[in-house]
């Protein structure tokens, strides 16, 4: 029998209808429904290092807290280190819905094929019930996700990326508009992993990789595939766009929003500071990586970040290429497959000078000479 272990004070009969599924299905040993405080953070952050899902030594943090206060380090499988787009589905009752550059998969046979895998999989481990809100509450573009995983670092990085906890409930009420995103790392296999999005069910299941946005399902899955099937359905728009406000010194505001593909600049661009020359220019970061457009009332085109915090890739990140990111991860990051090095710091490709000695991203040994 499933023992809930921690227990959810809010009561929507869709979202229990659907968890109670999902236990029947993955049949974990209990359940815990996340609610973003910080106690649960401080306690998942133990159970975490405990079990080896961050990087710990005895059971203790392997990062210099005085260095880098609130910051762990992650390693992930070594067959697990991407996105794997080969192994993503669109899953719509017609092919052609699925648009010319997405792979298509029939929604009943991936129901099937998922489910097997998914059958038993959380047997001895825990589910967590992760509630988040995509977008400032309040937004009338703002929407509600649940994601249910059997990783305490997802739901430390869910509580980064997303408005975690009771903003998601006082956004969903008794309604049943929520996308249903169900994950499992299971057992990591290459054979059975997949990443499928049902857009007319508002649903996504991910099973096989803990990493990234195979496993974050709040980013990738439902801010952009699943979010521009309710953009279409809805009028608005969801798109792999930064946002950036800019305040010239009269203290007039335009905001730009910049579609770029991924890994061209488009963080670094949108944590832009102002030169010299343009003294008393203010430039912020709406958002670095997705938007939802919608046309206002006022006819002008309106715009918001889904997202609560950034996730990006390290390589290249430096004082040089980026000093807003580089200052931005100094404290509350958890790094994932960098180098570790002897005084409990990180260290990635583009950073600076190597250091002598670290650990490399699976924990061994390594110096400069070890690629050289």
């Amino acid at each position: 029998m499933t023992q809930i272990i921690k227990k959810s004070v809010f009561q929507n009969s869709h979202v229990d209808t659907w968890i109670q599924e999902v236990i029947q299905l993955c049949q974990p040993q209990s359940v815990w429904w996340c609610d973003g405080s910080e106690a649960e953070k401080q306690t998942l952050t133990e159970k975490a290092l405990a079990e080896g899902e961050l990087v710990s030594k005895h059971g203790k943090n392997v990062i210099n807290e005085e260095a880098l206060p609130g910051c762990f380090l992650h390693r992930s499988a070594p067959n697990d280190v991407a996105r794997v787009e080969k192994l993503t589905f669109i899953c719509t009752q017609n092919e052609a819905d699925a648009g010319p550059l997405n792979q298509w998969m029939a929604p009943q046979e991936a129901y099937e094929k998922l489910g097997a895998i998914f059958k038993g999989c959380m047997q001895g481990k825990t589910l967590y019930v992760i509630p988040f809100l995509m977008g400032p509450q309040g937004s009338e573009l703002a929407r509600v996700g649940i994601q249910v995983t059997d990783s305490p670092y997802v739901v430390l990085n869910m509580r980064i990326m997303t408005r975690m906890g009771q903003p998601a409930w006082d956004t969903l009420g008794t309604t049943d508009a929520f996308t249903r995103c169900l994950h499992a790392k299971a057992d990591l296999s290459m054979d059975r992993r997949f990443i499928c999005h049902f857009p007319e069910d508002n649903t996504v299941w991910s099973v096989g990789s803990g990493y990234g946005g195979n496993a974050l399902l709040g980013k990738k899955c439902m801010a952009l595939r699943i979010g521009s099937y309710l953009g279409q359905q809805q009028g608005w728009l969801a798109e792999h766009m930064l946002i950036i406000g800019i305040e010239n010194p009269e203290g007039k505001i335009h905001y730009v929003a910049a579609a770029f593909p991924s890994q061209c600049g488009k963080t670094n661009l949108s944590m832009l500071l102002p030169p010299e020359a343009l003294k008393g220019y203010k430039i912020w970061t709406v958002g670095d990586d997705i938007a939802w457009l919608a046309p206002g009332p006022d006819g002008r085109l309106w715009a918001i970040n889904p997202e609560a915090g950034f996730f990006g890739v390290a390589p290249g990140t430096s004082e040089k290429t980026n000093p807003s990111a580089l200052q931005m991860v100094q404290h509350d990051t958890i790094f994932t497959n960098v180098a570790l090095t002897s005084d409990g710091k990180v260290w990635w490709e583009g950073l600076g000078e190597a250091p002598q000695e670290a650990q490399d991203w699976q924990g061994k040994d390594w110096t400069p000479q070890s690629t050289s």
